[in-house]
């Protein structure tokens, strides 16, 4: 509203930008579903410590393996996960039709019954039971799944694949699809059992690795690399083989990330590959950081700018929305998430006449063009040494 003026002065009148500040979305919120001892069946519920997980859905001697993996993911620093319990509500052994028949896709039940959560960043289904993998049906329904909501299924490794030449020849019947929306972790992990006084078990990795990738998120950022001398696996004795550096490399180009053990940090997470990051592939989501931190700027953008619906589809709006999402990128860039010394070498936002034709006015369309050059992990560190000789003097 105007200033009204009544006397000889100087009037403030507080105008406003016509920013609406985009925040960014939860990066690391981890679902897992498969069996526990009580609890609701097929409806996800939310809970922040293993603590609470216990009071939930209980806890058994020896601990199921969705038990394991949710301890290990707030163990490594997770902070919000979403359980769904899945089978008869007896708790008894499950099978993957409790989790992925086609079936229970309309009934929101098992996988799908996290459509009545808000929203999930990771997803974990552990093994239906010690020594028995989830089967074919479960893995295709979970890659579908996170690749229709944005997320990034932490598979496991077969607990058949007792080597790498074994990991790397039963990799396609396993993982058929190279999707950008998997990451494989190889191999299962040796923790010292709390239900049952200690006694060593394997464990599937994923909880474990979803939680590092959780502390990551905190400390650095979602464009961080989970991977490295800081990604240390917490309670954990160490990887059930020990790799050496030529099958690291043979796994590696293949885009099954390993898990070893090095002094003094002790087991980490050493590697940082979608499952489409095998090298023949060449593809552009090579990375879990890239393909995360896409996830992240498209979710926080279209949340966003959902108050841009309806508004005129002008050059009014579209200025607004270029102010926005550039106020949005720009800090993310000061933040250090992309390449480039400027932000335009950084990242472009464009919404105007070039991204929206009248056709696509009539049409209730309103394009918005992003681009960002997202760093990528340093893989391979060269080192070159030279030595100086010392000259004779004349």
């Amino acid at each position: 509203m105007a200033v009204e003026v009544s006397y000889p002065g100087v009037y403030v009148e507080e105008v406003s930008t016509g920013i609406h500040p985009i925040e960014g979305v939860p990066t690391s919120t981890a679902a897992f579903v498969g069996r526990t001892t009580s609890g609701p069946v097929d409806s996800p519920v939310h809970v922040q410590n293993y603590r609470d997980f216990q009071q939930m859905f209980g806890s058994r001697s020896p601990a199921s393996t969705l038990d394991h993996s949710v301890r290990l993911f707030f163990e490594n620093g997770g902070g919000d996960a979403l359980i769904v319990r899945v089978g008869t509500g007896r708790g008894g052994t499950i099978t993957d039709n409790a989790i992925s028949a086609p079936r229970l896709e309309a009934e929101k039940r098992g996988l799908w019954a996290l459509d009545k959560a808000k929203c999930f960043n990771l997803l974990c289904v552990p093994p239906l039971a010690e020594g028995k993998d989830i089967g074919q049906q479960t893995r295709a329904a979970a890659i579908r799944y996170c690749e229709t909501h944005g997320a990034l299924f932490i598979a496991d490794p077969s607990v058949a694949w007792q080597s790498p030449k074994q990991a790397i020849a039963g990799l396609n019947a396993a993982l058929p699809t190279r999707s950008s929306h998997v990451a494989l972790f190889f191999p299962f992990l040796q923790v010292a059992d709390p239900a049952s006084s200690g006694k060593v078990a394997t464990v599937a990795p994923c909880g474990a690795v979803a939680g590092v990738m959780a502390r990551t998120d905190l400390q650095r950022g979602v464009w961080k690399p989970p991977a490295g001398t800081e990604a240390t696996l917490n309670g954990v004795s160490g990887p059930t083989i020990k790799l050496t550096d030529s099958q690291n490399s043979a796994l590696n180009a293949q885009g099954i990330n390993c898990l070893r053990s090095f002094a003094p940090s002790g087991p980490v997470i050493w590697g940082a590959r979608t499952l489409a990051g095998a090298d023949q592939t060449a593809s552009e989501w090579k990375y879990i950081p890239v393909r995360r931190l896409a996830f992240f700027i498209e979710q926080s953008i279209q949340r966003g700018i959902r108050w841009a619906v309806f508004e005129p589809n002008a050059e009014a709006t579209w200025a607004k929305i270029r102010l926005n999402v550039s106020a949005f990128m720009d800090r993310l860039f000061r933040n250090g998430a992309f390449q480039g010394r400027s932000a335009r070498e950084a990242y472009f936002v464009k919404c105007d006449g070039t991204t929206t034709n009248q056709s696509d006015i009539d049409a209730g369309i309103a394009n918005v063009e992003i681009g960002f050059a997202p760093l990528k992990p340093a893989e391979f560190v060269v080192i070159k040494l030279q030595q100086l000789l010392e000259k004779k003097k004349s």
